[in-house]
């Protein structure tokens, strides 16, 4: 069985619900067995828990506002994801997806950074793990981290280097997140997992985003999550039984699944 700690399932790329239970489907006969939806805005929310609602057994649900949608009225859009972060106890196993990305546009990094900070401390709170973003910001997130040397969570969509391992180990006991990414022709990627190593990796796919290759460029979806763990076994020189076990462990403990 895999787990797959980060897919968008529920947004308009996969055409509404029916698209999107179609797309769980899918995944659970690759032999997916759970999939994580984070959050991005306060748009999602509705789409995101009426999928979940459909398929309860498969899906679980992280709740925090994107560091892209961290705009002018940021402080209301915080205050709703709040709210909903608060209104079911025991409705969602970890603050996310929150974090930093600077890549597309720096007017709100202050803003990024306070309303990662926020959503730190309802982490602490509820004694839940982060799923943090992070894109062109490892100096801000762990600046931001630093605060919190006991906080649980996954570096998701990682893409770094060596020394991006140490300097987050330095800071907090996290996992790392790996996609499509490391399938990828030329990626560097694929040298640093040894310096991660399967007891702190987790499998993710990102979907829609990200498709591994063969499907590279097209909307990728959880179902494609074994070519990821495929890759990573023939990278590292595992069977991809036991990479599938170890990050499948990973993820239950992590997230109390």
């Amino acid at each position: 069985m895999y787990i797959d700690t980060h897919t968008h399932l529920y947004l308009e790329d996969f055409g509404g619900e029916t698209g999107a239970l179609e797309a769980v489907d899918r995944a659970v006969a690759a032999g997916i067995g759970r999939m994580i939806f984070p959050n991005v805005d306060c748009s999602t929310v509705e789409p995101m828990k009426l999928v979940q609602s459909r398929r309860p057994d498969v899906i679980a649900m992280a709740m925090g506002l994107h560091p892209t949608e961290v705009k002018e009225d940021w402080r209301e859009r915080l205050d709703e994801i709040r709210c909903e972060f608060g209104s079911v106890a025991g409705r969602y196993v970890a603050v996310g997806e929150i974090g930093i990305d600077l890549y597309w546009d720096t007017t709100f990094a202050e803003a990024q950074m306070q309303v990662l900070e926020a959503q730190m401390h309802w982490a602490r709170e509820a004694s839940l793990p982060v799923i943090i973003h992070c894109r062109d910001g490892l100096d801000s997130v762990l600046e931001v981290l630093q605060a919190f040397p006991e906080a649980k969570g996954v570096m998701h969509s990682f893409g770094g280097t060596v020394a991006d391992v140490e300097r987050i180990r330095r800071t907090v006991d996290f996992y790392f997140g790996i996609n499509g990414i490391v399938t990828f022709k030329n990626c560097s990627l694929r040298s640093v997992l040894p310096a991660i190593g399967t007891g702190r990796m987790l499998l993710e796919t990102d979907s829609p985003y990200l498709a591994p290759v063969p499907h590279r460029g097209k909307r990728n979806e959880s179902a494609y999550l074994p070519l990821i763990a495929a890759h990573i076994a023939e990278s590292i020189g595992m069977d991809i039984e036991e990479v599938a076990s170890v990050t499948t462990a990973n993820a239950t403990g992590l997230f109390a699944l």
